[in-house]
């Protein structure tokens, strides 16, 4: 006769006997458990799993580390940025579009945080870089751009679609012209959402030049000169006081050239911007 077993440890384990005469044995005797062998390999694994743990923790530990340094050293945190009030993007609205006009200092404010110097937050500081105007700003100039050739008839949703894209290259021209002025001095240590809040002021002047050209066509020459040189001036004043105080070297008459090739590029980047039309390039 057969019999199943059902085994309570990990498994299902079939035992077969078969019956014989009285006196007589079982066919097959189980071989018995090595209680030492399992020891053994308990403890040979449990090493073997805390080593590889401890191993594995050690270099994400150090990766994380590596990874978040580089992050707050090149990029900061970005909800510092977006600390603003109305006071703060009327004043910094002024700073931008007349900047001659600024009779304050334009050195970045700090404060001691955790046993080191930090920036105060834009909301405490009209000199700090924000992301909340320029992205606004950049938001408006595709609006009324789109404005603008919806009134003279041009109006698509690929000619909308181009002009994002255009204003997303100015941009991207306008941080890249920072970035390589900084690195020929020497300093590419700068926060990039630095440089990008930066350069995304572009588009304050831009919106009031477009604005104008909605308006009455002919305040469009007045207006888009005046904005270029304001961006010029703003950018010059903040490369100058602010992002130029990181540099290793300094030489002056390097550093004047610089500053006086970064006003003169703004010219053609304001004039391509303002070239409002259905092709992106043009």
């Amino acid at each position: 006769m057969y019999n199943n077993n059902v085994g309570s440890q990990g498994g299902v384990g079939v035992g077969i006997g078969v019956g014989v005469g009285p006196g007589m044995g079982p066919a097959a005797n189980p071989q018995p458990n090595n209680p030492f062998g399992n020891a053994f390999y308990g403890a040979g694994s449990g090493l073997i799993r805390g080593g590889l743990g401890a191993y594995g923790e050690k270099i994400l530990g150090s990766s994380s580390e590596y990874v978040q340094s580089n992050i707050s050293r090149y990029f900061s945190d970005p909800q510092y940025y977006f600390q603003v009030n109305d006071h703060y993007v009327r004043n910094k609205l002024k700073v931008v579009l007349f900047p001659f006009l600024h009779r304050g200092h334009w050195t970045r404010i700090t404060e001691p945080v955790g046993g080191r110097l930090s920036y105060k937050p834009p909301i405490y500081d009209i000199n700090a870089p924000d992301l909340y105007i320029p992205f606004m700003a950049f938001g408006t100039y595709v609006i009324l751009a789109g404005l603008s050739l919806g009134l003279r008839g041009k109006f698509s949703p690929e000619a909308l679609n181009w002009l994002f894209i255009k204003g997303l290259v100015g941009w991207c021209l306008q941080v890249s012209l920072l970035k390589v002025s900084l690195l020929s001095l020497g300093s590419g240590e700068a926060p990039l959402l630095d440089i990008v809040a930066y350069a995304g002021y572009t588009f304050t002047g831009m919106c009031l030049a477009v604005f104008g050209r909605i308006a009455w066509s002919y305040s469009y020459y007045f207006l888009m000169p005046w904005a270029c040189l304001c961006m010029g001036i703003f950018l010059v004043k903040t490369m100058k006081r602010v992002l130029f105080a990181e540099v290793r070297s300094y030489d002056s008459s390097r550093h004047h050239y610089l500053l006086l090739f970064i006003a003169l590029a703004q010219l053609p980047l304001f004039i391509w911007l303002g070239n409002i039309s259905v092709h992106w390039l043009f």
